[in-house]
């Protein structure tokens, strides 16, 4: 099944779970929610999910705009320049708020003072695929053979500065393995030259190598998030590996959402609270998790306080790997 044909069925899926929430008097204008991404991909799923389903609970018409560009940017300073008034909501990834500000030498937006956090949407984990060519059966033999074989073992990404690049490179910080980048222009260009064997390693999203692995096109080593996925309960986490330098590594990319930071605090808890109730959702959350999604719940304050840390976290990674964008 394709990525967009999974996520979509998960959008579609999901049953509204409460009755309408009532709100300040906001006039007939809809609520929109910013995508900073194209149509079609992991985060603009998830802002449509949001749209159809936080609408109900709120009494409000919520509809998605896409603006890409900037490696989110473009979207975020958009949103944040929005009037104050919970008209305007950005799906905000961890690109977004915790790697662009280390990333980018000029930044339209503050990810600190621009944004009043509303709540977790959920994580993407990434997993470690590499061609069948490559002989590693594990974390620890990928680590040994890239150190036996300097510089003949590249992987794949979804750009300079992108989860990937940089789950990887946290990857090489801690274990020094020895691993060569190759930037692509989005995951989907990395994976069909990681079948091909043009690449030998990907750090990639669950969705667009699931299929390959479940084919035996792709090996699977392990996923980078703290606990198994259940779509792939036999394939371990790096912690699990017991290589040195993995203990308690995780890298994942996640989503959240976020106003203009001036949205009064009332609106911001009763966006937060129907947020909670959407990602709650049994279905859903099954849904999602049988697709390598990790749906999360986390409260205004909480995520502020995660912001930070993953900010913090992400610069180490950021100038370590020495990547930059104009």
């Amino acid at each position: 099944m394709k990525r967009r044909d999974v996520l979509t069925r998960i959008a579609g899926a999901a049953a509204v779970a409460a009755a309408p929430v009532p709100l300040l008097a906001q006039g007939d204008k809809p609520i929109t929610i910013i995508v900073p991404y194209a149509p079609g991909g992991t985060t603009d799923m998830l802002g449509r999910t949001l749209a159809r389903e936080m609408a109900p609970l709120l009494g409000r018409t919520i509809v998605v705009d896409n603006k890409p560009g900037a490696g989110s940017g473009l979207g975020a300073a958009h949103v944040a320049r929005s009037a104050p008034d919970g008209n305007t909501l950005l799906v905000a990834t961890s690109t977004t708020l915790a790697i662009n500000p280390w990333l980018y030498k000029k930044l339209q937006y503050d990810p600190q003072k621009d944004f009043a956090p509303i709540g977790m949407i959920g994580a993407v984990p990434l997993l470690v695929a590499v061609n069948p060519s490559v002989p590693a059966k594990n974390i620890g033999e990928l680590i040994a053979l890239s150190k036996s074989k300097p510089g003949t073992l590249s992987y794949g990404s979804a750009g300079n500065g992108s989860p990937q690049h940089l789950g990887v490179e946290m990857f090489k910080a801690a274990t020094g393995a020895d691993l060569t980048h190759v930037p692509y222009r989005g995951s989907a260009p990395a994976v069909t030259d990681l079948l091909g064997g043009q690449i030998q390693v990907m750090f990639s999203d669950i969705p667009p190598a699931l299929q390959h692995v479940k084919t035996g096109r792709l090996r699977a080593l392990a996923v980078t998030s703290a606990k198994r996925q259940p779509a792939l309960q036999d394939v371990p986490t790096i912690a699990e590996s017991g290589a040195p330098g993995t203990k308690d590594f995780e890298a994942v990319a996640w989503q959240s959402l976020v106003a203009p930071a001036g949205t009064p605090r009332e609106l911001v808890d009763r966006y937060a609270q129907a947020l909670a109730k959407v990602m709650n959702q049994p279905e859903l959350r099954a849904r999602f998790s049988a697709d390598g999604f990790e749906p999360g719940t986390m409260m205004p304050q909480a995520l502020a306080a995660y912001i930070r840390s993953e900010s913090e976290r992400w610069g180490k990674v950021v100038k370590a790997s020495g990547a930059t964008m104009d």
